[in-house]
């Protein structure tokens, strides 16, 4: 009895599966996702990572708190005449520097996931090939935001008065994370050709550290030496700092917004492709 059921068992296993492949060769394929769609689900995946480990909030609270009570108290009544008064120039110079400076996270994160093996997993799924890229930078466009607010509401309770009003603050936030968006295409880069995390956070901080302080940040560049004038005032960081600074004062500067998102452009232009270039051949 037994014998005759595994024979018919080993004549019917044959035909069940054609009849499986002719069934999934029957059904149609779901649709290939849109590269919105894989773009924030990969920017969704970076927020989970930070609802997952708040500690990356610390770079984006307390560091800028601290550099904005420091700069304010230390430097505010010799450079300015009080702390009250330099607050109004240096705030949006220190709002600047702090979001500028923790976009060096993203290329951080991308040389995390290529050393855990998780990129070669991205790369053999059937979507657009930057989703994965561009999903860290809309990850991290939440931390800019957040630094954002914290610096404000902090500079508020300090006596900080924007001109500009909501509108004002809305449009200069607005700059500044096209601006870092774009900025971040630079530590991605790094991050895939570097071996590690360390590196790539210190080739980052030896570009970003001289950058942001070699600027109109703190102080007024007419009072810099002429040769120093020259490279501070042509600086992407000293048009996103007057840019963003004008917008809030209830100004339009212009030229100098012109200049920020010609800088952006050109980041995005140079340095987009060649990291895509570099994460199709890792």
């Amino acid at each position: 009895m037994s014998t005759a059921t595994s024979t018919e068992s080993k004549e019917l296993a044959p035909v069940r599966t054609e009849s499986l492949a002719a069934l999934l060769i029957a059904r149609e394929r779901p649709p290939r996702p849109s590269s919105l769609s894989t773009s924030l689900t990969f920017g969704w995946r970076a927020i989970l990572k930070i609802k997952h480990v708040p500690e990356q909030l610390f770079d984006v609270t307390a560091f800028p708190i601290m550099n904005l009570l420091m700069f304010t108290y230390l430097f505010g009544g010799a450079l300015a005449g009080s702390p009250s008064d330099y607050i109004q120039f240096v705030l949006p110079g220190i709002l600047v520097m702090s979001v500028v400076m923790i976009t060096m996270y993203t290329g951080v994160s991308v040389n995390i996931d290529i050393e855990k093996g998780v990129f070669d997993r991205f790369r053999s799924l059937p979507i657009w090939r930057p989703s994965a890229m561009v999903g860290y930078l809309l990850g991290d466009a939440l931390r800019y935001t957040i630094a954002s607010a914290v610096m404000l509401v902090v500079g508020l309770v300090l006596g900080y008065r924007p001109d500009g009003g909501f509108t004002g603050i809305v449009a200069g936030i607005g700059l500044l994370l096209v601006f870092s968006f774009a900025f971040s295409w630079i530590w991605t880069m790094f991050g895939l050709m570097l071996r590690t995390e360390k590196s790539v956070m210190s080739v980052s901080m030896m570009v970003i550290f001289p950058l942001t302080f070699l600027s109109n940040v703190f102080v007024d560049p007419r009072t810099m030496p002429g040769w120093l004038q020259a490279f501070v005032n042509n600086s992407p960081i000293t048009h996103l700092a007057s840019a963003v600074r004008g917008l809030m004062a209830g100004e339009w500067p212009a030229g100098e917004i012109g200049w920020t998102l010609g800088w952006a452009a050109l980041f995005l232009v140079v340095f987009g492709p060649v990291t895509m270039r570099l994460y199709n051949r890792k």
